[in-house]
């Protein structure tokens, strides 16, 4: 079995027991961002599992965008990422 060399865990044990790893991040290649997805980013960041950087590299999104999704996470919880929810939550 090949394991492709990456920098960094290739899992992580998130707060409430469950097992997080790269194959649970969504493909970089994401275009289409829902709620889910923006939330799985900001666990793998928030939990060592990819930096910062390179979640702006793999996805391409500025640093503003991605402190906007762990500050909605902080203050509101995973629902306030949804697009719906964005006139809600401010």
């Amino acid at each position: 079995m090949y394991l492709k060399k990456v920098q960094g865990p290739r899992a992580v044990k998130l707060s409430d027991g469950s097992v997080m790893t790269r194959a649970d991040l969504p493909p970089g290649n994401t275009r289409r961002w829902v709620a889910s997805r923006k939330a799985a980013v900001v666990r793998g960041v928030v939990h060592g599992l990819i930096t910062q950087e390179e979640a702006q590299e793999i996805y391409s999104i500025s640093p503003e965008e991605f402190l906007e999704w762990v500050s909605a996470v902080a203050n509101h919880g995973e629902e306030a990422l949804k697009a719906t929810s964005v006139q809600k939550f401010r």
